[in-house]
């Protein structure tokens, strides 16, 4: 062998073991990422089972396992030498919002601010004990150190999903997944609705026994969580059957025999899984989660079925007319509880109402500092008059985005809005501009719209089952909001 020979033979020999490096760190990655990705999920899976995880013990877990995925995919990238998949530029208006709110919740509970700052019942509290008490903006700092833990824990949710789901692959596993996990506990909440009513849990609990409400405290907050999920279901079918039927011409027997078939194959056990989440969300009999999940739902119907290059009217038509027909058909089987409830109720609340504006009064009394992130508990009792009943201990305002205002101040409560609702905005341009993989940011903006609605009467973002979930979703919308051809990376 010659001196040239030998030196290209070693040549090649390098460039093949360089290739052999590169294509085993690049399946090491893989590995670390699949491991996060699977690990992110059960933590989803697992958040709904312990009251919806609104209880000290389930802030805690979530405390530890969302931020603690989020911080080793970060050390991961470190040891891996990549770059994040989603550069954090690329959300750097709502992540700048994000970051003053968590700021001022910092100088919120911090003792070292001015004495004109702080609440005045401190200076109340250490006149009646005769002794020095440090204060603060924040009436009781406990409160607020909780809900700054759980609202780093959502936005954690939010990181892992951004970075895991720019892959499309594993974005429609998450869409999947989330359907799959709800139907679950929907399930649940049918066969414990009829075997253990009086329970929730191993827990005795007989204030909801008429209604479904598997493992969440109230029924409300679980028909948000089985609305999610719904919208999760009708996208996939909805993507099922538009793309099945895309291309298909022929007689309309040819048509029904391929929708028959599809229907029975592919489409089986989504519209199994869509019907036992639809039964279980109309026997919670809650007015305001089957409300917001219909908008919902006309939302993502809006994302969905425009025309688009490979659709026509026709089948887009066909499409619309079967849903509605299977929901309808199912709401005149199981919707007799939500509909006696309506008439035994009505739509109007009275006491909320009252109650919605105890709260303005309170947020125009400290319009700018607020009264601390998440104590309206604390604040509460003291602008209560006798609008509202003595007999209910309200632990929440029954509105989210009123007792945003009041614990963080209008300008600081209204930027936390606006970072979710910049996210949510792109999924929506994401889901209206997108030809393919336009699934997750439909759903994502769909249900954006249920939680913002039925958060106008009740608390389901601050059910941390129902936070993480949407957050996780949101995170994979804005993440697939872009074509895979673009370049995202930092």
């Amino acid at each position: 062998m010659s001196l040239r020979t030998a030196s290209f033979s070693r040549a090649g020999d390098t460039e093949a073991s360089r290739a052999g490096i590169a294509r085993t760190k690049s399946a090491d990655s893989a590995i670390v990422e699949r491991a996060l990705f699977w690990a992110f999920i059960a933590g989803l899976a697992w958040c709904p089972f312990w009251f919806g995880s609104h209880t000290l013990l389930a802030w805690g877990i979530n405390a530890a396992l969302f931020p603690g995925l989020a911080a080793l995919y970060e050390v991961s990238l470190l040891l891996r030498g990549k770059r994040h998949p989603v550069a954090i530029w690329q959300i750097k208006t709502p992540a700048a919002l994000f970051g003053a709110v968590v700021l001022w919740i910092l100088i919120q509970n911090a003792t070292w601010t001015p004495a004109w700052f702080h609440h005045p019942i401190w200076q109340m509290t250490a006149d009646a004990l005769d002794q020095t008490v440090d204060g603060s903006i924040s009436v009781n700092r406990e409160l607020t150190s909780l809900a700054l833990l759980r609202l780093i824990t959502t936005a954690s949710a939010f990181w892992i999903a951004l970075q895991l789901c720019r892959q499309a692959t594993r974005a429609n596993i998450l869409l999947k997944a989330v359907a799959a996990i709800v139907c679950a506990y929907a399930a649940y909440g049918l066969v414990a609705h009829y075997l253990w009513p009086d329970r929730i849990l191993w827990f005795e609990d007989k204030l909801n026994r008429n209604y479904v409400h598997a493992t969440f405290i109230n029924p409300n907050s679980f028909a948000t969580y089985a609305g999610i999920g719904f919208v999760a279901f009708c996208a996939l079918i909805l993507r099922l059957y538009r793309n099945e039927f895309a291309s298909i011409g022929g007689s309309i027997r040819f048509r029904i025999a391929t929708f028959i078939e599809v229907t029975g194959q592919q489409g089986a056990a989504l519209l199994g899984g869509a019907l036992v989440v639809l039964v279980a969300l109309l026997l919670s009999g809650s007015r305001g989660g089957i409300t917001a999940t219909v908008l919902a739902l006309l939302v993502l119907a809006a994302l969905t079925l425009r025309l688009r290059q490979n659709q026509v009217a026709e089948q887009r038509d066909a499409i619309v007319v079967l849903g509605v027909l299977f929901v309808a058909a199912t709401f005149l089987a199981f919707g007799d509880v939500v509909v006696g409830k309506i008439a035994q109720e009505g739509f109007h609340d009275e006491s909320r109402m009252a109650l919605h504006i105890i709260v303005i009064r309170s947020i125009l009394d400290a319009p700018m500092l607020g009264y601390g992130y998440g104590t309206f508990k604390d604040v509460f009792p003291m602008f209560r008059d006798q609008s509202v009943g003595t007999s209910t201990a309200w632990q929440m305002a029954h509105n989210t985005f009123l007792e945003a205002l009041q614990g963080l101040g209008v300008v600081f409560g209204s930027m936390l809005g606006a970072s979710i609702s910049l996210l949510v905005w792109r999924c929506m341009k994401g889901a209206a501009a997108r030809q393919k993989d336009e699934a997750l940011p439909c759903v994502a903006a769909s249900a954006a719209v249920l939680v913002a609605i039925h958060s106008l009467v009740d608390f389901s973002l601050q059910i941390q089952a129902i936070a993480l979930t949407f957050m996780a979703l949101l995170g994979a919308g804005v993440a697939q909001s872009e074509s895979s051809r673009l370049v995202l990376a930092d």
